[in-house]
């Protein structure tokens, strides 16, 4: 190959490039303390499970145990017990339709009346709080105000179930702008702009639908994350983490200020989960929840 001074040049960049982003890794992880414990506790921190997999669960919640989150989340029904007898709790129930099949399209109303109701039953059972859901996917041709009226028409049915059992369900926004990779974007959800799904549940009007304020989205698709969660403070129900680009650590080879955004959310009152969803890229991925949980204790 004939190397001129332009490929030289490029070469040097992206070796350069290489070198600082494994140094940036390395330097985060470093500065891991490993004796570090939850202390403050302003921010009640829970974990994504499925983020650490292959990581067993009930390995994961020894380690959040030590670390001193107080739930977990996005982990089988079945590891309920066991992570209850470790005394960690369940901070979010999955509404069971998923991110795919959501009531922006008509034809899954009942389905996901179905399922939510059956999230509800389990969130009450065992003394979870919240149940998630979602939009769903764009049918081709769906028009904003069609899948805006099936959504809410769709969750104004489940809210007296709700209410009677005291359970909030929470509608998490996801940016369709990554198309890297399955869980870090969502191309064609309906609910891609956090102001839409604010509007969504103002119109389903019930103190048991709220939104959940994923950080990491609303940093790709709207930005202005301080102000959103000051102007949203009483519509929102529940938090995930994430550093972007990527869905990686919360690290300073990503863009958001973390520590800022937790004191931010201190700040307007808010007593419930925050859920570190993030996967993991460091060799050390109970460091990386560890560090985590440190950037996020304010």
């Amino acid at each position: 190959m004939h190397i001129t001074r332009r490929n030289a040049l490029k070469a040097g960049a992206l070796g350069l490039a290489t070198t600082v982003t494994a140094h940036a890794h390395a330097d985060a992880d470093a500065k891991v303390d490993s004796d570090f414990k939850i202390t403050k506790g302003r921010i009640r921190q829970s974990v994504m499970g499925w983020c650490f997999k292959p990581m067993p669960v009930l390995e994961l919640a020894k380690h959040c145990k030590a670390i001193g989150l107080e739930a977990m989340e996005g982990v089988s029904k079945e590891d309920y017990p066991a992570i209850h007898k470790m005394g960690l709790k369940i901070s979010l129930v999955s509404g069971g339709h998923g991110f795919k099949k959501g009531p922006c399209v008509a034809s899954n109303r009942e389905l996901v009346i179905e399922n939510l109701k059956k999230g509800i039953d389990l969130a009450a059972k065992i003394g979870t709080k919240s149940v998630i859901t979602f939009t769903g996917m764009r049918d081709k041709g769906l028009t904003d105000a069609a899948g805006s009226k099936n959504c809410v028409d769709a969750w104004k049915a489940v809210m007296p179930y709700a209410e009677k059992k005291k359970i909030t369900l929470v509608l998490e926004h996801l940016n369709t702008r990554d198309d890297s990779h399955p869980m870090k974007g969502h191309p064609g959800y309906f609910g891609e702009d956090v102001d839409r799904c604010v509007e969504l549940i103002r119109k389903v009007d019930s103190p048991s639908m709220k939104l959940l304020f994923d950080v990491y989205h609303v940093q790709i698709m709207n930005g202005d994350v301080i102000r959103r969660i000051r102007q949203y403070k009483d519509w929102i129900g529940h938090y995930h983490t994430a550093g972007n680009p990527g869905r990686a650590e919360l690290d300073d080879t990503q863009e958001i200020n973390y520590p800022a955004v937790m004191r931010a959310i201190v700040a307007t009152g808010y007593k419930g989960f925050v859920a570190q969803e993030f996967i993991p890229t460091w060799k050390d991925p109970v460091g990386a929840l560890r560090h985590a949980a440190q950037v996020c204790d304010v």
